[in-house]
């Protein structure tokens, strides 16, 4: 009879306070550096881990069981795969179970590789989760070899040279390379994607790490949507004649991504025509109005986080992904915050007084989330539609359509 062996580690995850977690490697194997944060989301991992936002971050899932229901090719949500357009890493509690649901084309471990994501799993992500919340988001590596044979100077070497996003614009790497036109509206169960059918107005949506559903949103509320980069200036984005301007959300520091976003959102802003701001897009916004951005001490990452809307009064539960907020107390005047997080009384949402202007922090396009507040995409398009002389369209909360 033999001893009891443990089985060596695969995967290392090494934080710069030098915390060293070691668990199973998972998806591609490498290493990889990045700002370690968490996410409270109990459903739609493949969004989270493609979504553009999360550039330059290692991914913890505060949820234990992530990759029962696989990957497919319609739920993924960046629009240039070929960039830095999803996270650098994922950390998990659980392994990888085969999938179980008659959407996966591919189990996860597989598409984590064919992405060249690394991973670790085995590892506590309720104890990483409270390090982050009582210390901040640290920078960190995960590493990926299946030998257990960790080459420590090179990882510790790519550590120390990750400048952490704090004046990191990484915009500019996941934007598209070119401007181009979208039609695609909303899945629907069992028949897929749509197309949008004689479209009403012209919306241009400067993609700053735009996700596929909202671009979805803005067709589905009846907008021909032409998508532009991050770059695209004022004359530029004015020369194709839009009714309505859309500010994506995105990666990286806004003060960073501001120093040539936010010169054009100022013309843009004086035009008079009606623009909408998500994430990073609100954050844009509130620089070029005079406010200040800062960098948040855990962020917010999850589906689940309640925003009182200061005008109606109605909470709202949203999904979040933002590691930086507008200062409230820098908005000048003549600009109004609008919602708040309970949370931790954030800024949520701001709105420019007698102008078609808004913008809000969290994703009403949600997925993964609710969609509690799908109807900012009524009233932004609405906003267009009073301008045009057009009849404008009631506005609806998710929460209400349940009720």
């Amino acid at each position: 009879m033999t001893g009891w062996q443990q089985t060596p580690a695969t995967a290392v995850l090494i934080l710069a306070d030098g915390t060293r977690l070691e668990g199973r490697g998972i998806g591609a194997i490498g290493h990889a550096a990045g700002e370690v944060c968490f996410n409270t989301a109990m459903t739609g991992y493949q969004e989270v881990l493609t979504d553009p936002s999360y550039a330059g971050q290692i991914v913890t899932f505060t949820f234990p069981h992530i990759g029962n229901v696989g990957t497919n090719e319609e739920d993924t949500e960046t629009l240039n795969p070929a960039a830095l357009s999803g996270v650098r890493g994922v950390v998990l509690k659980a392994d990888i179970t085969n999938p179980s649901n008659y959407r996966a084309t591919q189990k996860l471990d597989a598409w984590l590789k064919k992405r060249n994501i690394v991973g670790i799993a085995g590892i506590d992500t309720r104890a990483l989760t409270a390090l982050i919340r009582e210390s901040g988001m640290p920078n960190g590596v995960v590493a990926h070899e299946p030998s257990g044979q960790f080459d420590d100077a090179s990882i510790l070497a790519e550590l120390k040279a990750f400048p952490g996003l704090e004046g990191l614009d990484l915009a500019r790497e996941v934007t598209t390379a070119q401007t181009y036109h979208w039609d695609q509206t909303g899945w629907q169960w069992n028949k897929g994607y749509g197309v949008v059918e004689n479209p009403q107005f012209h919306v241009v949506a400067v993609d700053f790490g735009a996700k596929r559903n909202i671009l979805r949103c803005l067709a589905d509320g009846g907008a021909k949507v032409t998508v532009v980069p991050a770059t695209a200036t004022a004359a530029e984005i004015l020369a194709h004649e839009p009714d309505g301007i859309f500010l994506s959300n995105g990666p990286g520091d806004p003060a960073a991504t501001g120093k040539y976003a936010v010169p054009a959102i100022r013309k843009l802003i004086d035009t008079g025509k009606p623009i909408f701001g998500i994430c990073l897009g609100h954050q844009l916004l509130g620089l070029a109005l005079g406010g200040s951005t800062s960098k948040m001490h855990q962020g917010h990452h999850g589906a689940n986080h309640p925003v009182k809307d200061l005008v109606t009064g109605k909470v709202e539960i949203t999904s979040m992904n933002h590691g930086f907020a507008i200062d409230t107390e820098s908005l000048p005047q003549g600009v109004t915050q609008t919602h708040i997080s309970l949370f931790d009384g954030s800024n949520a949402g701001l709105a420019v007084d007698g102008k078609p202007i808004f913008s809000v922090q969290y994703h009403p396009e949600a997925s993964p989330g609710p969609r509690d507040s799908h109807h900012l995409f009524t009233r932004f398009l609405n906003l267009v539609r009073r301008q045009k002389g057009l009849p404008e369209q009631p506005e609806s909360t998710g929460s209400d359509a349940a009720a």
